[in-house]
């Protein structure tokens, strides 16, 4: 069968499962098999292993796995990543369409974004403090794979007719594994272009017009013309600031997107440093001037994550199903947040203009430090150390049912944070917010179009990826008018089954990626002055015994 009718086949199922089941349906991929009592019970209720999600086992098995075969690379060749990323090696000649440093801005602009802002805010809604912790183990463990999906995607890439790359994990599978493994190469990349419809796009539309839409409710009022919202159909009310406000990002996504990788590398290396910059110092003077209650926050991360509240221990399982709550929602987060094993990272990496695979595999492991382990902390310990995590429905539901303060999810709780944290500074901090969610998610956009741009091109070919451009500015558009819960659920369960194919084929292939990063590490490294002043040219190596 072809890879485009495979393709098709598979979008008809999905299709007729949502208009039997609806999202619903979708949202079992993270709990299953415990969604079925009988397993979930399992061994008890009061202790019950079968609830934890086959997923979470699944990526942490894999993270863990991977990290002991190839012995901590994480820790071990983080600093030969930051000097590769400083482009002392950089070789203009080599083959490739971005430098290190772009290849790794891209890969950073889908993965810096919402879920460093919204996500880690629901995560802290739902979970509770303890989230953070989950988040923290997801990146850690993620590094690994990044480092090895990565690797093996610049590995067995290859070049289209038109001289641009062609890389990610459906390549590795397809190569790498063999003709007999096609199947889940084309399942990967199916799956990949739904996940840039949901996960990179609508939850960004979705998140950045919400945060629009907040601000002009705070000028006009809810009432005016442009705020308030009529219902289009049961279930899903818009306003006609909603609809501006999709309009206008469809017209700024659109116009980078067509102008293909080139574009996107530029705007993404422009964009992802300075905006990164201005949140993590807004984010550290707020910590600063809440020193005093740093440590209580800290504290905080580690207490929920393992000694929930004494109501919810002295229920049959409380103990057991509230630390798992509060680890789903973490590694949820983290996951969106950093896509450690989602493969996606993959594809931008494989971009890069190197002879090596295992170089740019130790620039991708940067990633999951600089997003979750910095960039989601400091956004989670400004929700703490400035009390804006009361606002949540975990503090109202585990601490203090008596609370009575308005409700907060998603970046609006961000916002509060940040105007509470900086209010001794300026009186508009909620404004840094706004402007890094309206930056980052149309940073993001921009990175997942190319993501399934990729994806489109291994399934349907080179002709179709004009029609591919025009439906994810349709889904732009729809995730700025969409429901919050709907979004995420979609995005979630796409983010599910985007995962398990690229987990396959690391772990099948963990055995090459050790004897590939053992022979890169055992030669000496030239810089790129070296390599010229010894007399070489780009048809030798530089590397040397």
């Amino acid at each position: 069968m072809k890879k485009s009718t495979a393709a098709l086949v598979t979008y008809a199922v999905i299709f007729l499962l949502v208009l039997m089941w609806g999202v619903s349906l979708f949202e079992t991929v993270w709990v299953f098999p415990g969604n079925f009592d009988f397993i979930g019970n399992f061994p008890s209720k009061d202790v019950p292993l079968g609830s934890i999600p086959f997923m979470v086992i699944a990526l942490l098995g894999t993270g863990i796995f991977v990290t002991i075969k190839l012995g901590f690379p994480q820790l071990r060749y983080i600093w030969h990543g930051l000097k590769v990323t400083g482009g002392i090696y950089d070789d203009p000649n080599d083959e490739g369409d971005l430098n290190h440093f772009r290849a790794l801005t891209t890969a950073l602009s889908a993965t810096v974004g919402i879920g460093n802002i919204a996500g880690v805010a629901t995560a802290l809604y739902y979970g509770g403090p303890g989230a953070l912790f989950w988040m923290w183990v997801t990146a850690f463990f993620g590094t690994t794979l990044k480092f090895a999906e990565c690797t093996l995607a610049l590995h067995f890439r290859s070049f289209g007719k038109d001289g641009f790359t062609q890389g990610g994990p459906m390549y590795t599978i397809e190569k790498g594994l063999g003709q007999k493994w096609r199947w889940l190469a084309i399942a990967f990349a199916s799956f990949a272009v739904i996940c840039s419809f949901a996960t990179g796009n609508a939850i960004q539309a979705f998140t950045a017009s919400d945060q629009m839409y907040s601000e002009v409710v705070q000028i006009v009022g809810a009432e005016h013309f442009l705020t308030s919202k009529f219902t289009l159909f049961e279930g899903l009310t818009v306003s006609i600031q909603q609809i501006i406000n999709g309009l206008l990002l469809v017209t700024v996504v659109g116009a980078v997107i067509i102008g293909g990788i080139g574009r996107i590398g530029k705007v993404t290396g422009f964009l992802a440093p300075i905006m990164a910059a201005v949140y993590v110092t807004a984010a550290i003077l707020i910590l600063f001037s809440n020193f005093d209650s740093l440590a209580h926050s800290v504290g905080l991360i580690f207490q929920m994550a393992f000694n929930p509240p004494a109501q919810v221990a002295g229920v049959a399982g409380g103990m057991f199903l509230f630390i798992l709550n509060t680890m789903m929602w973490g590694i949820k987060r983290g996951l969106y947040s950093n896509e450690a094993g989602q493969g996606s990272a993959a594809i931008a990496h494989s971009t890069a203009k190197t002879k090596y695979s295992v170089r740019e595999g130790s620039v991708a492991l940067l990633e999951p430090f600089i997003d979750t382990i910095m960039i989601c902390s400091l956004t989670g310990l400004v929700i703490l150390s400035t009390g804006a995590w009361h606002h949540t429905e975990f503090y109202v539901k585990f601490i203090d049912p008596n609370f009575g303060g308005e409700m907060m999810n998603s970046s609006i709780l961000t916002s509060y944070a940040f105007k509470e944290g900086l209010s001794w500074l300026i009186g508009w901090g909620d404004k840094i917010v706004t402007t890094s969610v309206l930056l980052f998610a149309v940073s993001t956009a921009i990175s997942w179009s190319y993501y399934g741009d990729r994806a489109t091109d291994y399934l349907f070919g080179a002709k179709a990826i004009i029609y591919y451009k025009w439906v994810f500015l349709l889904f732009v558009f729809i995730g700025a008018i969409a429901e919050l819960e709907a979004v995420w659920s979609f995005g979630d369960a796409a983010l599910g089954f985007m995962t398990f194919p690229n987990l396959i084929s690391i772990v099948l292939l963990s055995g090459y990626l050790k004897k590939i990063t053992k022979e890169y590490f055992s030669y000496k490294h030239l810089t790129y002055k070296e390599f010229v002043a010894q007399g070489k040219t780009s048809e030798d190596h530089e590397l040397e015994p």
